[in-house]
């Protein structure tokens, strides 16, 4: 099997999922219509800020939180929600969009520009505190 690189999975990722702009994700986040997932680290989320009411799932935990027959599965996650996903850039959320697809989430999509895009198109973010020991803040 000849190698593949993370560019191909995102590509491919990409060409089969919805992928929305910063004005179309926040058209469906101001009419109430789609949870939008913050899958970065939680050390992006407190050193970059937030996007407000984004509820933050990471990465490595999202198919155990997702999926209704994990252990580890999050009421709040269920099948007919609709779910917009983002990361820092575009990459991990399109990956996200399309592995949540895979659990039979059919009402999913990625911020094709991630947290970085929302920003450079002027759109309202907010800081949070860390909220762990482990966590801190840089000065």
């Amino acid at each position: 099997m000849a190698r593949r690189t993370v560019h191909d999975l995102v590509a491919e990722a990409k060409a089969e999922i919805e992928e929305l702009s910063s004005a179309e994700a926040k058209a469906e986040l101001d009419a109430g219509d789609a949870m939008l997932i913050d899958i970065r680290d939680i050390r992006e989320r407190v050193e970059q800020g937030v996007i407000p009411g984004s509820v933050s799932a990471p990465r490595g935990m999202l198919e155990f939180w997702f999926d209704p027959e994990s252990p580890y599965h999050q009421e709040r996650f269920r099948l007919d929600g609709r779910y917009i996903f983002h990361c820092a850039s575009g990459w991990r959320s399109a990956l996200a969009a399309k592995v949540i697809g895979e659990l039979g989430f059919d009402n999913v999509a990625h911020l094709e520009t991630g947290f970085s895009g929302w920003l450079a198109d002027g759109y309202e973010t907010e800081n949070i505190e860390a909220t762990s020991k482990w966590i801190k803040r840089p000065t």
